[in-house]
């Protein structure tokens, strides 16, 4: 890729002699002898880094530092000068210039500062492509009246540090939500911390929350740092908090009460200031009247409470969210940008996506992936969905050869609609059905399901 440097001095003498050096380095090198011709070269091409001689009768060289602030261009200025002073260094300093150069300009020294300020400006348009990549991958998509109500709920919370609990099935974007209310806080410019409280097992939640210290439990050989201690100044995002131990909620609850943390093991409290979001796609009141969540907890907890709607209840939303997946993933693998027909679109609102938009995106990409043609049709849609979310009774009650071929296709519905409803983790269906992961796999097998 090519380096672009530009050089602005009124001596054309050291523009050739700057240019000669550059370019014998492989940069590609341009120059200007006018403050004015300098900054509409700026204006109309993509540089890394600028070379800016201080003394320019027409512009002075702090004046285009300063239009070139004003750009917020990602662009490395380095001021040269044979009038240096400290007043100047600092007066460019503040000007957002790179770096400062003397006449007479020494080869070695000019050659590091260009290569310093060209690998800086690089890594910068990284850092902002991955970050604009990461931003868009959190994006809330939808224009329904529910997706704008619980965005308006979002800005609201967002300036304060009130606790919010946020419901929805699996794949609806809780996360998503979180993210978002963190991102508008005053806390947004730290990291959100987030724990998956059912994909840690009960015995290390606590230790995955609080911390330990060495020598707490078998396996504990150094001290840890747990997630409260991690989010202090931040926010903490506790995902299927559902599925936390009563225990755990125990300790959760007076951390909340206490402002305060206890790693496991230890014996000494730890300060903790720590905005907490939460989430579940469980009836947290029907658990909580079977003893498996604290009422208490549950009120903490829930100060803003916020539902998000399952996909089948906002439909309007599919076609947008249809092509925003196809940009990212197209955009991702480098295919072409395909698209979706009106009927196709149509097939996808008309489907019940019992998985939601997590559901919906994997069957995007599949789509994309494996249909040749740059647009999608009803018919490739209706090939490529699972033939198990038509008519449930229309498959059951199917006139059948004997009784056992009833209630074998009874069982293969019910544990489709089973794998559907966890996104299928099979440990977690398995526990639903109340069987074994291997007995629930040869099931699988016998009946030739797949996702």
């Amino acid at each position: 890729m090519p380096k672009n440097i530009l050089i602005i001095d009124d001596e054309k003498e050291i523009c050739e002699s700057l240019k000669m050096i550059l370019e014998y380095e492989n940069y590609s090198v341009d120059y200007a002898t006018s403050g004015k011709s300098g900054l509409q070269k700026i204006i109309d091409n993509d540089f890394d880094a600028v070379l800016l001689d201080i003394q320019i009768p027409d512009l002075t060289g702090f004046e285009i530092l300063n239009k070139i602030s004003e750009m917020n261009r990602n662009l490395k200025t380095i001021m040269i000068s044979a009038h240096s002073t400290i007043e100047n260094a600092v007066k460019a300093t503040k000007l957002g210039a790179f770096d400062f150069i003397e006449k007479p300009i020494d080869r070695d020294k000019l050659l590091i500062t260009v290569r310093n300020a060209v690998g800086y400006s690089k890594l910068q348009q990284e850092n902002l492509k991955l970050k604009q990549s990461e931003e868009n991958e959190y994006l809330i998509i939808g224009e329904s009246n529910q997706i704008k109500r619980i965005l308006e709920t979002a800005q609201k919370v967002a300036k304060t540090d009130a606790r919010v609990l946020i419901f929805g099935e699996n794949g609806t974007g809780k996360e998503l939500i979180a993210r978002e209310i963190h991102r508008l806080s005053s806390r947004g410019n730290k990291d959100l911390i987030e724990v998956n409280c059912a994909a840690i097992p009960n015995e290390l939640i606590e230790s995955e929350l609080f911390g330990h210290v060495k020598g707490s439990f078998t396996g504990a050989i150094k001290d840890r740092t747990g997630k409260f201690e991690q989010a202090d100044g931040s926010t903490l995002f506790l995902d299927e908090i559902g599925d936390m131990s009563l225990q755990a909620q125990a300790k959760v609850l007076k951390a909340i009460e206490e402002g305060k943390i206890e790693p496991v093991g230890g014996e000494k409290k730890i300060d903790v200031d720590v905005r907490i979001l939460s989430a579940t796609n469980k009836d947290l009141k029907k658990a909580i009247e079977e003893g498996n969540f604290r009422e208490d907890l549950y009120h903490r907890l829930n100060v803003i409470p916020i539902h998000i709607p399952p996909l089948r209840e906002r439909k309007e939303d599919i076609p947008l969210l249809v092509k925003h997946f196809t940009e990212q993933i197209c955009s991702k693998n480098n295919f072409p940008l395909k698209k979706f027909s009106g009927t196709a679109l149509e097939a996808l609102k008309n489907y019940e996506w019992s998985g939601n938009i997590r559901e919906l995106k994997n069957m995007i990409e599949r789509m994309i992936i494996m249909v040749s043609s740059n647009e999608i049709t009803d018919d490739d849609v209706k090939l490529m969905l699972p033939q198990h979310n038509k008519s449930s009774s229309e498959d059951i009650l199917t006139i059948s050869n004997s009784f056992q071929d009833f209630k074998e296709k009874a069982e293969k519905a019910y544990i489709l609609k089973k794998l559907d409803e966890n996104n299928w983790n099979i440990s977690k269906t398995a526990e639903v059905l109340e069987i074994q992961r291997s007995h629930l796999y040869n099931k699988m097998k016998k009946y030739n399901i797949e996702r």
